[in-house]
C-alpha cells in the first residue's frame, strides 16, 4: 500500500465489528500485520479464538475489562481503561509494526465522552502514512467523519432482537 486510508463502519445495523474482522482476515491473507483494539468490550468473544488462529499477524487486545458498560452512567474505572486502552493504541501505532489498525467500537466510546475527541484525532493524523486505519462503533463523531476517506453507514432495517431472540453464541458473541 502506497498510503493508507481512513475507513469509519457506523450506523445502528448489525455487523460493523464482524466487517472489521472480515477485512483483518483478509488484510492477513495478503500477509499484512493486523493491530485490534477493542474499546467497550472486556470479555472474550467467539472471534477472539478465531483470531488466535492468526497469532502470526493478528494481535489483539481488549480495553473494557467487564461485560456490560452502563453508558448513560460510565464509572470512573470505565473512564480510565478506555483512555489506556486509547493510549496503548497510540504507543502501538506508532511502532510501525502495523499495516491495518482496527480500533473497535471507539465509535461509540468518544461519542458518549469516554476519551476525547481531539486525542483520537491526533491518532488519526500521527498514524503512520502507510498504515490502514479503521474505527468502528455507533455514532462516529462528525470530527472523525470528516477525516474519514470511506463511511460505510449499516442501516438496521429489521432485527430479530426485537422479537426477543438473546444473542447467540457463534453469530452474536
Amino acid at each position: 500500500m502506497a498510503k493508507g486510508l481512513f475507513q469509519i463502519y457506523t450506523g445502528n445495523g448489525k455487523g460493523k465489528t464482524t466487517a472489521a474482522i472480515g477485512l483483518a482476515l483478509r488484510a492477513a491473507g495478503a500477509g499484512l500485520k493486523i493491530y485490534i483494539g477493542h474499546f467497550l468490550k472486556g470479555l472474550r468473544y467467539s472471534e477472539h479464538t478465531s483470531l488466535e488462529r492468526f497469532e502470526d499477524s493478528i494481535f489483539f487486545e481488549l480495553y473494557g475489562g467487564r461485560d456490560f458498560i452502563d453508558l448513560s452512567a460510565p464509572s470512573a474505572e470505565d473512564y480510565k481503561r478506555a483512555a489506556t486502552g486509547l493510549e496503548i493504541a497510540k504507543e502501538k501505532i506508532l511502532t510501525k509494526s502495523f499495516d491495518l489498525f482496527i480500533l473497535d467500537e471507539i465509535n461509540i466510546a468518544a461519542h458518549f465522552g469516554l476519551i476525547e475527541i481531539p486525542k483520537v484525532i491526533s491518532l488519526i493524523e500521527e498514524r503512520p502514512y502507510k498504515t490502514e486505519l479503521l474505527f468502528t462503533g455507533r455514532y462516529a463523531p462528525e470530527e472523525f467523519i470528516k477525516r474519514a476517506d470511506l463511511v460505510t453507514v449499516m442501516e438496521e432495517v429489521k432485527h430479530y432482537f426485537s422479537e426477543g431472540v438473546k444473542a447467540r453464541t457463534g453469530i452474536e458473541m
